[in-house]
């Protein structure tokens, strides 16, 4: 039996993407992962929703990707055990998903092994939900001293433990991170998460259907214009608008951009990781000087507000368009030499190569998405998969390895950054002529819609609803971090200790993003 051949009734959310969605039992729900386990489709992910104002009501939804599209199943749940069937059995990575559902509306997995809180660090009580609307996020808790987390325990001879984080030496986000090593081996790494949710769902309750566009760009930083075009999507969908076809091609210009940009300075991370500093030197200069182009095209150098519903903030002029295509055709060739120059570092292959190893097998069981996934022979890319509009005219082709470790995952993104200078070259020289902007026009009330695009890190996700005054009742944004981060803890494995920066580098994932 394949997936769509459930006999439930599906709703189009979404021409372009396809997305579906239909409303489900608990057999139902249970004998869709089984189906989908069987057949090969991937969970994208899970999240839970109150809707007692609309229905009397909560529900648990999950999301599964087809090589038809995406499905959406909705289960809806009342009384007072407000559990649904577990995932975990058969997507592993649903884990965490489940955990944090359970943290911010309640709702539990039944027959989940791990009941350890996950987005919940001690900053509200136990039994206490963010997502409820009986809390508008304002009150003042009080003590919520937070119980021990309960981290596994490796036992054995010369095994003993190594503790980095929360805060790190550097600028980046806090996450937790247990190592149980003998010697320098690392045999098993535990990750605790979290540290920087910021109440980004709750918020969204209290901003304008309008303007959330700009809150979804600010859920991770370096992915600013996926998750904004990802908001927009949603809101167009519900108000079942078409933007102007300029706009279209702007916004994947912006994206296409947002993807070299953060190449650049992996790239150059990577290299600095390696102990090749001069990679750092060199990219950094090329990525400033391609985020300062940014800021002149676009007034910003992330693009951030730049993508909102119904087009684009502004226009670029042809000779806008042409000094884009200079750089990039500057940038093809300094690159090249950079490539050049790290393939045959003898230090850095070294270092690259056999390091961090996912297989393609394990990578399927494991879920690993996006970018990472495409270096373990994961050839997916929602561009090019449903090729939402300009993606179906300047044929976007998806990079993949099978190498899975440190060095493909740096040969991705080469070859992903010498694929999107064509692409950005291809978006400047055919742009089509006529407006960026075509205001909203519906109601918005009681909608429901999905918004999907492939970042430069992987497919983000937004479900959005709304209530029956066109209110936010409800945004959920995924990152494709929550299937990536629980990844790197095999990756690690087997690994000396002084390697898990470089691996950890190479996947680059959010934590912003992840912890909302």
């Amino acid at each position: 039996m394949g997936f769509l051949e459930l006999d439930v009734t599906f709703e189009t959310v979404c021409k372009a993407p396809p997305i579906w969605r239909a409303t489900v039992t608990q057999s139902e729900w249970e004998k869709a992962a089984r189906v989908a386990k069987e057949s090969g489709v991937r969970l994208l992910c899970i999240w839970g929703a109150e809707r007692r104002r609309r229905d009397g009501m909560f529900a648990v939804y999950a999301a599964y990707v087809l090589r038809e599209g995406l499905v959406i199943l909705a289960l809806p749940l009342e009384g007072e055990a407000l559990a649904y069937p577990n995932l975990a059995w058969a997507f592993p990575y649903a884990d965490r998903m489940q955990r944090a559902v359970y943290d911010l509306v309640g709702l539990r997995a039944a027959g989940l092994n791990d009941e350890r809180g996950w987005l919940n660090h001690g900053a509200w009580p136990k039994h206490y939900f963010p997502l409820r609307t009986e809390g508008n996020g304002q009150e003042v808790l009080g003590d919520c001293a937070e119980e021990d987390y309960a981290f596994v325990r490796v036992e054995g001879e010369g095994v003993h433990e190594i503790p980095v984080g929360p805060v790190h030496a550097g600028i980046i986000e806090p996450g937790h991170f247990r190592f149980s090593v003998v010697g320098e081996k690392v045999l098993r790494l535990e990750q605790r998460l979290g540290y920087t949710h910021k109440g980004i769902e709750k918020r969204f309750q209290s901003v304008a259907r309008q303007d959330g566009y700009r809150l979804a760009g600010r859920v991770s930083g370096d992915s600013t214009v996926a998750y904004a075009w990802a908001y927009c999507m949603a809101l167009e969908c519900i108000e079942d608008a078409d933007i102007p076809v300029r706009a279209s091609w702007l916004r994947a210009l912006m994206l296409e951009r947002e993807r070299v940009a953060n190449h650049l300075g992996d790239l150059g991370a990577l290299g600095n990781d390696a102990a090749l500093a001069f990679g750092l030197a060199q990219f950094s200069r090329l990525k400033e000087d391609w985020l300062r182009t940014n800021h002149v095209t676009f007034g910003h150098r992330f693009m951030m507000d730049r993508v909102l519903p119904g087009g684009v903030a502004a226009d670029i002029t042809q000779s806008m368009r042409e000094s884009i295509t200079v750089q990039c055709e500057v940038l093809r060739k300094e690159v090249r030499t950079l490539r050049t120059i790290y393939d045959e570092h003898a230090g850095l292959q070294d270092r690259f190569m056999t390091t961090g190893h996912v297989s393609p097998e394990l990578a399927v069981q494991l879920g690993l998405c996006g970018l990472a996934g495409r270096a373990s022979g994961q050839a997916f890319d929602v561009r090019t998969e449903f090729r939402v509009s300009p993606y179906d005219e300047i044929e976007a082709q998806c990079v993949t390895s099978r190498g899975g470790d440190v060095a493909a995952r740096v040969s991705v993104r080469f070859d992903e950054l010498f694929e999107s200078l064509r692409l950005i070259q291809s978006l400047c020289e055919r742009l089509p002529p006529g407006p960026v902007l075509a205001p909203l026009q519906g109601d918005g009330r009681n909608g429901f819609g999905a918004g999907w695009i492939e970042g430069w890190r992987g497919p983000v996700f937004i479900a959005l609803e709304t209530d029956a005054a066109g209110a936010i009742a409800r945004c959920h944004c995924h990152d494709p971090s929550w299937q990536n981060w629980p990844v790197l803890e095999h990756a690690v494995m087997g690994n000396i200790v002084p390697d898990f920066p470089l691996i950890n580098k190479s996947f680059n994932l959010s934590y912003s993003g992840h912890d909302l």
